[in-house]
């Protein structure tokens, strides 16, 4: 790959957007983000062990190969890369990557060791690939600061772009994990997206409390009888610190289970 990546560079400018697979509008999103800003593009597909936790859904997480070969060819892909854990993670490997303070909330905090296994895989990717420019979708928010935040520390040659989520015609952010959800979860599920658009709707209206934004978008979701709310966080933009009130750009995120099925959303606050 590195010796591929090299060919390719000697072009122009290399796109890479790493996945774990089993591709939707979303991704293809993220390849045509690339597209236009690069002469080549990279896709990886390989469903990292290590940011998975104990209970967690590696083995069910969902894989189709074939079918993402043809998505992926389709869209022009230049190269698939597709990597077998064992060769991205040899015997003895004893090497982190831990991305510390943006990782302490939000998901980080549900999830413990999430992002160290996201970071570390994606700096591999970016070793391997040496990419250019790198593409990431906002529905992961925490992901990519994190990734911003590893990129400026680590002093990584590559651009990181990220793009507007995706969503189905009901509002559902674009999930390989969609597909877990049962069809009465899956009505249920759009809540999420509602939820949000309320909570800018009560900006606009001049709400600015953190608090009972917080409050407003829990009470929204609950009108889903399925959903379960991990957790509703107003945090800024930079540094992914809870914050008070809304002033300037602030993130709303959440996580909702459905059954066992586990979703995340996120939206900008302006004011």
């Amino acid at each position: 790959m590195q010796r591929l990546a090299g060919r390719l560079r000697s072009r122009g400018r290399l796109g890479f957007v790493p996945t774990m697979g089993c591709l939707h509008e979303g991704h293809l999103a993220l390849v045509r983000a690339a597209r236009r800003r690069c002469a080549s593009v990279v896709v990886s597909v390989f469903v990292n062990p290590t940011q998975f936790g104990p209970g967690e859904d590696l083995s069910r997480y969902p894989r189709d190969f074939a079918r993402d070969q043809r998505l992926l060819r389709a869209e022009g892909v230049d190269v698939v890369f597709r990597p077998d854990a064992s060769e991205m993670y040899r015997p003895g490997h004893a090497t982190r990557v831990d991305v510390e303070r943006l990782t302490r909330g939000l998901c980080g905090r549900y999830r413990p060791g999430h992002f160290r296994g996201v970071a570390t895989v994606v700096a591999k990717l970016f070793n391997i690939v040496r990419p250019d420019v790198a593409v990431f979708g906002q529905k992961d928010a925490q992901q990519a600061a994190v990734i911003r935040q590893m990129v400026r520390d680590l002093d990584f040659d590559v651009r990181i772009v990220v793009t507007p989520t995706v969503r189905e015609p009901d509002g559902l952010a674009m999930s390989s994990r969609n597909g877990y959800l049962t069809p009465e979860e899956r009505r249920q599920a759009p809540v999420l997206y509602r939820s949000l658009l309320l909570a800018r709707g009560l900006v606009r209206q001049g709400e600015r409390d953190a608090g009972r934004l917080r409050r407003a978008v829990r009470a929204a979701i609950r009108r889903g009888p399925a959903a379960r709310v991990q957790y509703v966080e107003l945090v800024d933009t930079a540094g992914l610190q809870p914050v008070r009130r809304v002033a300037g750009d602030v993130l709303l995120a959440v996580a909702v289970r459905f059954g066992r099925t586990r979703l995340i959303d996120n939206i900008i606050l302006r004011a």
